[in-house]
């Protein structure tokens, strides 16, 4: 499959959204709503915040917003347009019921680690908040998302997790349970910022960098079969199903940030046109 050129995708974006169009230069697709992922357009050279963050916008003058699990009902975006002209856009966000998850019979290290245990989970924290602090001026994200694996959806994101009995912090991305050694593919183009064979909750772990900080993650996978610093299409092999670890069986947890904040992949892959290739 082919990207679309630039022109073709403003021109489908405009026709395509009238709804969401504005009168003051901006146009959205994607989903206002808590864990989701909003793709805009506005007039190059615009310089935009959301809340206190500087949204990077492309030389095109597209960028893109994430809400998180719990993101508050009314937003707003600040645009101050090429010629000075400052405008205060009001967003209005969805909210969304979360489950709680039950997860038994994990290895007593894994829910409560030991002393010894901390520095290389600090260590492999340090790693993965390295990816998802680059801010690379890249859209790779237009080629769209697509599922990584095919499988039994085990775990959703944002549910409240109780491990062995004890609550945890809410699940901030998708279990995808499927037979060891099922291909793992990336979900869309990119370039792979992190590959790493045993870390301690995740195991073999696999980052792609999307461009303008959002980035996707792969883990407990049982190989990896791509190399850091790689560029990867949607549908590239990454790597194999696995249960390395914190998991009791075989799955891949997949997910997606926008630099800290998790966003919900399910509605990613929805099928919004602007997170679509053209063939």
């Amino acid at each position: 499959m082919k990207s679309v050129g630039w022109a073709g995708f403003l021109i489908a974006v405009l026709l395509s959204l009238p709804v969401l169009a504005t009168s003051d230069n901006l146009s959205f697709e994607g989903h206002f709503m808590q864990g989701g992922l909003v793709v805009g357009q506005t007039l190059p050279g615009s310089k935009i915040k959301h809340g206190e963050r500087v949204v990077p916008v492309s030389d095109t003058g597209v960028f893109i917003l994430g809400f998180g699990r719990d993101a508050a009902t009314k937003d707003s975006l600040s645009v101050q347009l090429p010629d000075g002209n400052r405008i205060r856009h009001p967003l209005t966000i969805r909210t969304q019921t979360y489950k709680t998850t039950r997860i038994d019979g994990l290895p007593k290290r894994k829910v409560t680690p030991k002393p010894e245990d901390l520095n290389r989970i600090k260590a492999d924290n340090a790693k993965i908040g390295t990816v998802r602090r680059l801010q690379s001026p890249t859209t790779d994200y237009l080629s769209g998302f697509a599922w990584p694996v095919k499988g039994r959806i085990s775990g959703i994101f944002g549910s409240q997790r109780i491990l062995n009995g004890k609550p945890r912090r809410p699940h901030n991305g998708m279990d995808i349970a499927a037979p060891e050694g099922t291909p793992v593919l990336a979900t869309a183009d990119g370039i792979v910022q992190l590959v790493h064979e045993d870390m301690f909750f995740s195991g073999k772990t696999v980052m792609i960098d999307h461009g303008q900080g959002l980035s996707s993650v792969y883990i407990h996978m049982n190989k990896i079969t791509v190399k850091q610093g790689k560029r990867v299409r949607q549908g590239d092999q990454i790597g194999t199903v696995g249960m390395t670890g914190r998991t009791t069986g075989p799955h891949l947890h997949w997910g997606i940030n926008l630099f800290k904040m998790p966003l919900d992949p399910k509605l990613i892959v929805a099928g919004e046109k602007v997170l679509s290739r053209t063939d």
